[in-house]
């Protein structure tokens, strides 16, 4: 199918340097609905990117049972991208125009129907990764989603490059859980997704990692991600750094969650994050409108104009990062140092309890780690297992009960909530 060309995301952010990239997770399973979204998005008077966010039956290859909700004529959670296929998606994906991006995202642990149906479709941005698709979402091993990333990773980019495209793929190893995952493990799963995606044939990628508890803990974690980025990451590749708006538990009232969400810009720009992938007021609730998701596109957009000119946060120069660099930089090293492929690399670290995702209830998963906020409100380790990282890592919390997790998964909600009274 030929399509005309679009900007993809890696060089669409290279040509906003000094300008935040806004993005929203917007999905729908009408197709007119969907392009409808993506015209919305695409008009903005800010610099964004648009989405098309998948549904629940596709993220688990349940082609069929999309294809049957959609007869039936249910709203679904998503845009089922395989159901509609590639003649449809080309079409929801043609209002962005030529020079607005538009990223697929997905969630899934087997992605190759999914990314040959959108790079039949013409769309070469997409996101995910074969660890972070699998242990907090996927039921299936982890072998095999590190077996389905490598050949479906390997297909898109040879199909883009087919079109004279070029293939753009976002790590999600910097969102593991979304929360209370300190930020060492995120930095060095990011990296480590991005080299396994560079092995596997990609050219452009982006390095994620989500917001946390503090502000200023979360700027010397980007620090470090860019550090590492910039050292470990082959020579030639593409690459740009994506902050997410907290991905716990939200903000129960409006003011909250604005509050939340201007942070999360103000990070990303002292942070040296070139692209945002925004929240809305409605994340506590329900599924966010258009409406709503463009309203805060606008407001991160313009809070990151202001703080582009002042913030109150430090600079990415002006904080130490050197404990989240240490950390992440042994774990990388120690899953390298296990393989000559990051795949196989990755499969023996979690094997062996080097790598371990807390909180993660997937079987191959050890789950001998465990995170917590300590009383200045930063994350750290309260039981690092059989993590190789150095002494200074060594957990400072005592035992945790269910009382006191439920509480830490509320804090940043509940201290957002209660900034305005």
């Amino acid at each position: 199918m030929k399509r005309a060309s679009r900007i993809g995301l890696g060089a669409y952010v290279a040509a906003a340097r000094g300008t935040l990239v806004v993005q929203p997770r917007m999905g729908m399973g009408d197709p007119a609905a969907m392009a409808a979204a993506v015209r919305a998005v695409a008009a903005l008077p800010a610099r964004t990117a648009a989405t098309i966010t998948l549904d629940s039956y596709t993220r688990v290859g349940d082609h069929r049972g999309a294809r049957r909700a959609l007869a039936a004529g249910e709203r679904l959670n998503g845009f089922p991208l395989v159901a509609h296929g590639p003649a449809v998606t080309a079409r929801v994906a043609d209002p962005a125009g030529p020079g607005v991006p538009v990223q697929v995202r997905h969630g899934s642990a087997r992605p190759g129907r999914i990314f040959a149906t959108m790079a039949t479709a013409g769309l070469c941005d997409t996101e995910g990764g074969p660890v972070s698709y699998c242990l907090p979402y996927g039921r299936i091993p982890l072998a095999e989603s590190v077996a389905c990333w490598a050949e479906a990773t390997e297909e898109l980019a040879a199909a883009c490059a087919a079109q004279g495209l070029r293939a753009h793929l976002e790590t999600f190893g910097g969102c593991l859980l979304g929360q209370l995952s300190p930020p060492s493990l995120l930095v060095a799963m990011s990296v480590l997704e991005a080299l396994f995606f560079a092995r596997h044939g990609i050219t452009s990628v982006s390095l994620s990692y989500a917001q946390q508890t503090d502000a200023v803990q979360d700027v010397e974690a980007l620090a470090a991600l860019r550090h590492l980025a910039g050292e470990l990451l082959p020579a030639g590749l593409d690459w740009h750094v994506v902050l997410y708006t907290y991905m716990g538990v939200y903000p129960r009232t409006a003011p909250g969650a604005w509050r939340l969400l201007g942070d999360s810009a103000e990070i990303a720009v002292s942070g040296g994050a070139e692209r945002l992938i925004v929240k809305t007021v409605a994340e506590a609730h329900r599924i966010a409108t258009v409406g709503e998701n463009l309203a805060a596109l606008v407001h991160a957009s313009r809070t990151a104009e202001r703080a582009y000119r002042h913030c109150a946060l430090p600079r990415i120069g002006q904080v130490d990062y050197a404990q989240v660099l240490d950390e992440a930089r042994a774990l990388i090293e120690a899953v390298l140092g296990l393989a000559d492929d990051v795949g196989r690399g990755l499969l023996r670290a979690f094997a062996g309890g080097l790598l371990d995702v807390p909180f993660c209830l997937h079987r191959d998963n050890r789950g001998l780690t465990r995170g917590t906020i300590d009383a200045g409100g930063r994350l750290v380790w309260a039981k690092t297992g059989r993590l190789p990282l150095p002494a200074s890592a060594r957990p400072r919390i005592h035992r945790m009960t269910s009382t006191d997790l439920l509480s830490l998964l509320s804090h940043v909600a509940d201290r957002q909530d209660g900034r305005g009274r």
